[in-house]
């Protein structure tokens, strides 16, 4: 019960972060669920409920979206997200573990650079993007960063960028479901847990919505970094008595 427990809170947490910065749930909430799941259920369990609890933002998304920008970086993904769900499905445990927490800490490093990239999106550079963030989102749901900096800092208007990621990892969601339904990663225990998750996530996102503008977006952001932080160091195997509740 304590471990069930201690998820909902990482899971709210995991939310709330989403909610008030928009990013960073993954972030958070793999490494440490990881912990006390392990990865194999961690990851299949957040993309249940994220995307049960994202699917109402997704209409509205394609609509605004530049599908023909999406489509050529899911042409990407759909060759990055096999090859992670199969490194999830492969390698053991606590190597992914390990992986995790390394991508964990890469990805806040890009985050903390502020890095964008500034020139115009180009073909082939797109569908490299995709592939990367495919293969970061079928082994451990992490996706986000490189599509974010690369995207952000380009032409497009703000509202077509978010509508762009938004439809962007609709799809991949779709190609890492796919994926772990045919490993067999996804079961009744998974869709179980995502249940008692999920409303948890939602509340949490939206409390997390509520809180923007209650500060300013900087302070948000540092507070979203360093709970990424934290979850990337609690995470690793040195404290796995204090997760799995003793």
């Amino acid at each position: 019960m304590l471990s069930i427990g201690l998820l909902v809170a990482i899971a709210f947490a995991a939310a709330l972060a989403r909610g008030f910065s928009g990013f960073g749930a993954a972030l958070i909430f793999i490494p440490l669920a990881s912990a006390i799941l392990g990865p194999r259920s961690a990851v299949p369990l957040l993309l249940v409920a994220d995307g049960v609890m994202t699917a109402g933002m997704i209409p509205g998304a394609v609509r605004r979206a530049d599908r023909r920008a999406v489509l050529t970086m899911a042409a990407g993904a759909l060759v990055g997200v096999p090859a992670g769900v199969w490194l999830l499905n492969s390698l053991p445990p606590l190597t992914l573990r390990w992986g995790i927490a390394g991508l964990a800490a890469l990805m806040l490093a890009l985050l903390l650079s502020g890095w964008r990239y500034h020139g115009r999106p180009k073909q082939v550079l797109t569908v490299l993007v995709g592939a990367l963030s495919g293969l970061f989102s079928g082994a451990a749901q992490i996706g986000g960063p490189p599509v974010v900096a690369y995207w952000l800092g380009g032409p497009s208007p703000a509202a077509v960028v978010r509508a762009n990621i938004i439809f962007f990892f609709a799809v991949t969601t779709v190609f890492s479901a796919a994926g772990y339904v045919w490993n067999g990663l996804i079961s009744w225990q998974i869709l179980t847990l995502a249940a008692i998750i999920a409303p948890v996530y939602g509340l949490g996102a939206w409390a997390g919505s509520r809180m923007f503008g209650l500060a300013s977006e900087r302070t948000f952001r540092r507070i979203c970094l360093c709970m990424i932080f934290f979850a990337t160091i609690a995470s690793l195997p040195a404290f796995d008595g204090w997760l799995r509740g003793g």
